[in-house]
């Protein structure tokens, strides 16, 4: 399937609605609701204790995730966000006084605030200065030390959209035996990643932005090696063997990534995610890449004619993603007007933020920059 077929299964787009705020929030497609249909018809009219029934589907949702990570599906935890999964490894690890993290100063709080909750254990957060909205290697490098436990970094930056490096920071940890943690909410789905080939350590992704399911649902993997390292903090009754067996009372651990899942996971969450899940995988997630790198360099080179400055301007291709961002001191009203109009973007911390997927096109794209255009004109 090419991506520009795949827009039949947006309704919205019927309307004439412009959507580029996957950043955000994505739209369900109608595959995806015709599966949320069929759950939400056994719980109120036929199998209404499906647990079992939806089994199967809950697997094949993570078999599917650990296929577009390239790793396996026992490495994969279901969480109910970024930030209590990242609590997972920051609860988990045995910090000594002393201690280093190292992050930077434009990650989303949830990369940030179950770091800095470890202060009262004596551990020490230090922030990378960003370079025009860019943190990578050399930056991260010069702040290294002995001490140095763990660097955390998002694949892509929510606010600029630059792509890190992950290889080479992967690398550079495990010649140091650092632990590498990645926020992968706004990469994932969006460029394709092979977590071993990056020696990532801790990936964390959510499934309601690019990956077009439902809120409330998010996932992590963990390393075999970091597995074996982390003090469970938290279980619950699915976190044991035999957890059927509900009066035993005996602690005995999963051997995987499911131990970390202390109970009943969305399952609805789950059911919307495989079906979305499926959609990606007729497209194919090289071709679903190829589209939106292409639609980003797109709309960076028209911003640039007319005048508009992307944050992103002059960095490698190699380096962008889905997110283009710039910096207005109108920025609220900007985004109010194209919302006026149905275009659809949004403002973060002083910037527009247009985040297009793999099923908008140029004529979409050229739009929102007649529409940009017009708004300066008509200031």
């Amino acid at each position: 399937m090419k991506c520009e077929e795949a827009r039949k299964y947006f309704p919205y787009l019927k309307s004439g609605k412009k959507y580029f705020n996957h950043a955000a929030i994505g739209p369900l497609s109608s595959r995806v609701n015709k599966k949320l249909d069929e759950y939400l018809f056994q719980r109120t009219e036929s199998i209404i204790e499906n647990y079992f029934e939806t089994e199967p589907t809950a697997k094949s949702a993570k078999n599917r995730l650990a296929n577009m990570l390239s790793v396996d599906a026992s490495s994969i935890a279901w969480s109910d966000s970024v930030s209590n999964a990242i609590n997972v490894i920051a609860q988990g690890i045995e910090w000594k006084k002393g201690d280093q993290i190292i992050l930077n100063d434009i990650e989303f709080p949830s990369n940030v605030y179950p770091f800095l909750n470890l202060k009262n254990q004596g551990v020490e957060v230090l922030f990378v200065q960003s370079e025009n909205g860019i943190v990578d290697l050399p930056q991260i490098e010069k702040l290294v030390t002995s001490r140095t436990k763990l660097i955390s970094i998002s694949m892509v930056q929510f606010l600029t959209g630059y792509r890190a490096d992950l290889k080479s920071i992967g690398e550079f940890c495990k010649k140091r035996d650092i632990i590498f943690c990645v926020d992968g909410i706004q990469g994932a789905g969006v460029v394709q990643i092979n977590l071993g080939e990056c020696n990532i350590d801790f990936f964390a992704g959510g499934t309601h932005k690019w990956l077009m399911s439902l809120q409330g649902l998010s996932y992590f993997y963990i390393s075999e090696n970091l597995s074996q390292r982390i003090t469970q903090k938290f279980v619950g009754w699915t976190s044991v063997k035999d957890a059927w067996k509900l009066l035993d009372y005996e602690l005995n651990f999963l051997e995987n990534a499911n131990k970390f899942q202390n109970g009943n996971s969305s399952r609805i969450g789950m059911i919307a995610l495989d079906a979305s899940l499926s959609l990606f995988e007729e497209i194919g997630y090289a071709n679903i890449e190829r589209q939106i790198l292409d639609n980003s360099s797109y709309l960076i080179n028209n911003l640039s004619e007319i005048g508009i400055t992307p944050i992103l301007e002059n960095v490698n291709k190699n380096n962008i993603a889905g997110i283009v961002s710039f910096k207005n001191q109108n920025a609220e009203k900007i985004v109010k007007e194209l919302k006026d109009k149905d275009i659809s973007c949004t403002v973060r911390e002083g910037m527009v933020r247009i985040s297009p997927h793999f099923y908008n096109t140029k004529d979409d794209l050229d739009l929102l920059v007649e529409e940009l255009v017009s708004l300066r004109a008509n200031k």
